[in-house]
């Protein structure tokens, strides 16, 4: 996606993720639909079921603190036999079963030649619904995870290897860094021209600062305690056209990056965000989940895939934002409000809908779950 020059918006106040609501964040998630219906008509054309069929059984070999005020852990999963796993490239993620049966997921963080591992990280989010607590508390090594992937609705694609680019820009906030690191590891070892700013609020605080490091000078961290939190225009350096910008990190900071880019001529911007997208213009509806009868009220600014996920939390998603289908469900009874961009007019006669962003076009649903 090339982001051209539209009047700037203002940045957030927050770059870590205070809930306000700004303008530059409204522009971002314009921004981010755009590549998103870019990624949907890649994994449309991907073979059907190879990906989101895919479910392996595997085992913590390794657990690791990764940033020293302890919140984030790496685990290290393999097959219990010691078999390659399946390829991946970088910006891909796994969706984890956890054993109280929620499915999350975390970006894969390790090296794409090592097919023996998958390595995932994981911060520590108190009031994040549960997911992370358990992978800090209940996941010793030993322990026996599903998952399935790996997928990549954030692929990388290096200049010269299929981008018309001259030169890659990464900037990382914190737990951003995870997809990260492989495109990092692959800009070096093809010779790209590269550069990277990984931000945090300390560098106590963030994660595997040690590798990150280990590039030298192509690389500048900057944490908010020493420097104060970052302007759009720190973030982006001496940007100039013919770069491709790969950005990872809280909502806020994209929204800066993807407002200061806008007056940079011929830049590509590749994004990817860790939270879905707010429901705009929503309007107050009623599930009913048809093979238990329950009700599940869903307010005007949350989507039916957060309210079904509080009462059946091994409920299956990955995306959140519509593209990826693994949400999909047979609607029974009701009108739906389709703001998904991928299912085809057929599947939308025959009842499907995509729950993590579709509504209701009346009052009621009545959903095959």
């Amino acid at each position: 996606m090339t982001v051209r020059r539209p009047a700037p918006a203002g940045l957030p106040a927050d770059l870590y993720g205070k809930r306000r609501r700004d303008r530059a964040i409204r522009v971002f998630d314009a921004v981010a639909q755009t590549r998103f219906r870019w990624t949907e008509l890649v994994n449309r054309r991907a073979p059907a079921g190879r990906v989101d069929d895919r479910r392996l059984a595997l085992t913590v070999a390794e657990r690791r603190v990764e940033a020293h005020d302890t919140d984030v852990i790496s685990l290290s999963l393999v097959a219990p036999d010691g078999r390659e796993l399946p390829g991946w490239r970088p910006g891909a993620h796994l969706d984890l079963e956890l054993p109280s049966g929620r499915l999350r997921q975390y970006s894969l963080c390790g090296d794409p030649a090592d097919r023996r591992s998958y390595r995932i990280a994981v911060r520590r989010i108190p009031d994040g619904g549960g997911g992370s607590l358990e992978v800090h508390e209940a996941l010793p090594v030993g322990a026996r995870v599903t998952v399935r992937g790996p997928r990549n609705a954030f692929p990388f694609v290096p200049p010269g290897y299929g981008s018309d680019t001259a030169r890659v820009r990464f900037v990382a906030g914190g737990i951003g860094i995870t997809p990260i690191l492989p495109m990092m590891r692959m800009a070096d070892r093809l010779g790209v021209d590269w550069s990277m700013i990984y931000t945090g609020r300390g560098r106590d605080a963030i994660p595997f600062l040690d590798e990150v490091e280990r590039f030298g000078d192509r690389v500048v961290v900057r944490t908010d305690d020493a420097h104060g939190l970052p302007t759009a225009a720190d973030l982006l350096g001496d940007l100039r056209p013919g770069t491709a910008l790969y950005c990872c990190g809280p909502v806020p900071m994209t929204a800066a990056v993807a407002a200061g880019v806008r007056d940079v001529p011929e830049v590509e911007l590749h994004s990817e965000r860790f939270s879905a997208p707010p429901v705009l213009d929503g309007r107050p509806f009623t599930v009913e989940l048809a093979r238990t009868g329950e009700i599940v009220e869903v307010p005007a600014d949350r989507s039916a895939l957060d309210r079904i996920l509080a009462v059946r939390p091994d409920t299956a998603y990955s995306c959140r934002q519509g593209f990826c289908r693994t949400c999909r469900v047979r609607v029974l009874a009701g009108e739906v409000e389709h703001r998904d961009t991928v299912l085809t007019p057929d599947e939308r006669a025959a009842g499907d809908m995509l729950v993590c962003v579709s509504r209701c076009g009346g009052d009621h649903l009545v959903l095959d779950l």
